[in-house]
């Protein structure tokens, strides 16, 4: 489209900070670390949906689903400090 048939390729304001996140996460320690991904993250997702009512919103409206979210996320913040102060005795 441009006047003088010169390819013009624009890109994404972070997209040099995302291929250094690409690059990193396909290196091999980032292999391994990304292995714990299912371990830490996505069973935190999952812990907020089965044992915290996230599956459904209980309230309707921006404001009032993201109190939920953030209460629950408060709670399993909460729940981890009561672990990690229990293993310290």
């Amino acid at each position: 489209r441009s006047k003088n048939n010169v390819k013009v390729v624009t890109r994404h304001v972070w997209e040099e900070h995302k291929e250094k996140v690409r690059i990193n996460r396909l290196s091999n320690p980032g292999k391994k670390l990304y292995k714990f991904r299912k371990e830490k993250v996505e069973r935190s997702f999952a812990d907020s949906k089965e044992l915290h009512g996230l599956r459904y919103c209980r309230f309707r409206g921006i404001k009032n689903a993201s109190e939920q979210v953030l209460l629950t996320a408060a709670c399993q913040n909460i729940k981890k400090i009561a672990t990690h102060l229990a293993k310290l005795g």
